[in-house]
């Protein structure tokens, strides 16, 4: 198991989007990403005007964001990992820093390896909060969102591997003149 299947809790990893002018050329994009096998009809979401509904965008998220309970499982391993990496980190730095006899380390040691650890530790969980953030989708995510604003439509996918990740860009290219995926 990789560091990115144990931090991150979602199944697929990566989003593909391609923005459409109107439903039929999203729809036959959509389709052509089923029928060949290669994704299920659940990794493959058409988003549309229609989703922005009403005060909350509900349907958009969960068309977006398929996996909630992983984003859950992502926020609590992010944080756990990191923040543990973090205070492991710290502790090196204090051993390095002791070992190599620093004057403020030395004369202050359990002081310093606490403060060490605190400040580590916190820079982890810092870094476990903009992981679950995930970043690397946001572009995916604020493209698709301003193009149903607009009027047009998206196709997004859902990929589970990197077979799945190159088939769907290849496939959404050759439809769509606007193709973005996350990380």
């Amino acid at each position: 198991m990789t560091l990115k299947h144990m931090i991150f809790g979602e199944r697929s990893l990566t989003k593909v989007a391609a923005i459409f002018e109107n439903r039929d050329s999203a729809e036959h994009a959509a389709q052509q990403l089923k029928q060949t096998g290669m994704m299920t009809e659940a990794q493959v979401m058409l988003v549309g005007p229609g989703d922005l509904a009403g005060p909350s965008d509900a349907p958009l998220s969960r068309k977006l964001e398929p996996e909630q309970s992983g984003i859950w499982h992502t926020l609590i391993r992010a944080h756990a990992i990191a923040g543990a990496l973090g205070a492991l980190t710290a502790a090196l730095v204090y051993s390095g820093l002791f070992i190599f006899g620093n004057e403020a380390i030395l004369s202050t040691p359990y002081l310093s390896f606490w403060a060490l650890l605190f400040i580590g530790a916190s820079v982890g969980l810092l870094i476990g909060g903009l992981l679950t953030l995930r970043p690397d989708q946001y572009r995916v995510i604020a493209a698709v969102r301003r193009a149903v604003a607009q009027g047009r439509w998206a196709v997004v996918s859902h990929p589970m591997n990197h077979q799945q990740t190159e088939f769907a860009m290849s496939e959404l290219r050759n439809c769509s003149t606007r193709v973005v995926r996350s990380l």
